[in-house]
C-alpha cells in the first residue's frame, strides 16, 4: 500500500515472509507527484511488481510520466512525455546486495522516490523540443516564430568575415 504522505512508499514487509516466487503487483496512479529537488511529473502512472527472491525484494517498474520542459529552439515550457522501465533488487542482507547497493529497510517499506527521479530524469532529452519542426526564435526581435512571423530579411552575418567567405 502506497503511504499517503510518500505516494512512492510501499509497505512490502509482508512478501518478506512469502516464498520465494512469491510477487505482488502495485498499480501506481498520481495525479501529480513532486520529487525532490527539481522534477515534477504530471501525472505518474504504471505498474511496479515486486517479487520475492533469495537474495531479497525483485523491484521492477514500468512507469510514465509528464514533466514540463523547455524548448531550445523557442524557450517554450511543453509537457515532455518520459517513460521508464527498471528493475533492482533491495538485497536482505549486505552479502547479497548489487551494484545499486539497495537493502531492504529493516521496517518493511521502501520509498521508491530516488530510483523513479534517477530513472525519469536520465530519460529527459538533452535538446527538448516542442515539436520536430519548431521555426525558434527570430534571430533580429526574438519572436516566436511558431506564433508569429515577422519581416526581417535574414541577416548576412557579421562584415568583418566577408574576406574569408570570398576564399570557400
Amino acid at each position: 500500500m502506497p503511504d499517503s504522505h510518500s505516494p512512492l512508499r510501499l509497505n512490502v514487509g509482508f512478501i518478506v515472509a512469502q516464498t520465494i516466487g512469491y510477487s505482488r503487483d502495485f498499480e501506481i496512479n498520481l495525479p501529480s507527484v513532486k520529487l525532490e529537488p527539481e522534477l515534477e511529473l504530471v501525472p505518474l502512472a504504471g505498474v511496479v511488481r515486486i517479487t520475492r527472491t533469495p537474495q531479497g525484494l525483485l523491484v521492477q517498474a514500468r512507469l510514465k510520466g509528464n514533466a514540463v520542459a523547455e524548448c531550445v529552439r523557442c524557450l517554450s515550457e511543453f509537457s515532455q512525455s518520459l517513460e521508464i522501465d527498471f528493475s533492482e533488487l533491495y538485497a536482505f542482507t549486505r552479502k547479497a546486495v548489487t551494484e545499486s547497493g539497495l537493502i531492504l529497510p529493516e521496517d518493511g517499506h521502501i520509498n521508491l522516490a530516488p530510483l523513479v527521479r534517477e530513472f525519469m530524469l536520465l530519460e529527459v532529452p538533452i535538446s527538448p523540443l516542442c515539436r520536430p519542426d519548431c521555426k525558434g526564435l527570430c534571430l533580429e526581435c526574438g519572436n516566436n516564430l511558431n506564433e508569429n512571423t515577422c519581416d526581417h530579411i535574414p541577416s548576412t552575418g557579421d562584415s568583418r568575415f566577408d574576406a574569408l567567405k570570398a576564399l570557400t
